[in-house]
Formats: structure tokens, C-alpha cells, sequence
């Protein structure tokens, strides 16, 4: 079993024994989400890479349903929309600041001969290893290819 998923686990104890109801629920909706993706398909036991992937997959649909709350006028959807984002967030590498990116992106892009904007989102997306929202650096890679 994979030392996330192990720690999702002894988190969500912790998390019930202290009785914190929004931690409680993301948690178990987290290892809900993982358990679907196991026996999606073939059935096997997903790495942590993976897991990381799905929470950052997560993290987004929270920050999009959150927007969309807070355009509805509905602010008490998008607070716990958000916090269930921070939850998640903590599980995850630390994010690169915007210099730390345009640093990643300049290196991967002085790596090319013929930078294009796909091998180069490629190759940055493989380099960043899930410390990055793919939509910041989509818009890094955009803004130093032009």
C-alpha cells in the first residue's frame, strides 16, 4: 500500500477522534476517489504519483465549484468548497513560486532546439512533477514562448 494512502488514513482517524466534520468528510470523499480509481479498468493498486495527480484533479474541481458558488451569489458553498481545497492542499508538494517557474520553463525551453508549446508544456509538466497548477504553467510556457 502506498505511504500516502497510509497517511490519508491514519489523518482520517485522527481527524474523527477530534471529531473535525469538514476534514472528516474531505478525507473520506479523498480515499472514496482513490478507491475508484483502483478498480477503474483493471483493478490495482495506484502509486503515490498517481494519488497526487487525482488530488491536484481534486483541488481543481474544488477552485472551479467554488468560483462558480461565489458568481452564483453563494458564498457558504464556496468557503467550504475552499476549505476542502486547503485540505487537500496540504497533501501535496510544495507549490513553485512564479520565479521558481520561470525559471523551470526558461531552462526547459533553452534545453530545445525548436521550442513549440507542446513538447514544451510536455517537458516542463514531467520536470514540475505535480509542484505546479497546469493552467499557471500553461500561461508561463505561453508567456516566455512569445
Amino acid at each position: 500500500m502506498s505511504d500516502l494512502k497510509n497517511q490519508i488514513r491514519a489523518d482520517l482517524k485522527e481527524a474523527m477522534k477530534a471529531r473535525e466534520k469538514q476534514r472528516t468528510n474531505t478525507l473520506r470523499m479523498l480515499l472514496a476517489a482513490i478507491q475508484t480509481e483502483e478498480v477503474s479498468g483493471t483493478k490495482h493498486e495506484i502509486d503515490d504519483e498517481a494519488i497526487l495527480k487525482l488530488i491536484a484533479r481534486e483541488i481543481k474541481k474544488r477552485k472551479e465549484s467554488a468560483e462558480v458558488y461565489t458568481n452564483a451569489g453563494r458564498q457558504e458553498l464556496a468557503d467550504n468548497e475552499q476549505a476542502e481545497a486547503e485540505i487537500l492542499a496540504a497533501y501535496q508538494p510544495q507549490q513553485l513560486t512564479d520565479e521558481e517557474l520561470a525559471a523551470l520553463v526558461a531552462s526547459v525551453i533553452a534545453g530545445m532546439d525548436e521550442p513549440k508549446m507542446g513538447p514544451v508544456m510536455q517537458a516542463a509538466t514531467k520536470q514540475a512533477a505535480g509542484r505546479v497548477d497546469g493552467k499557471r504553467l500553461s500561461t508561463a510556457v505561453r508567456a516566455a514562448l512569445s
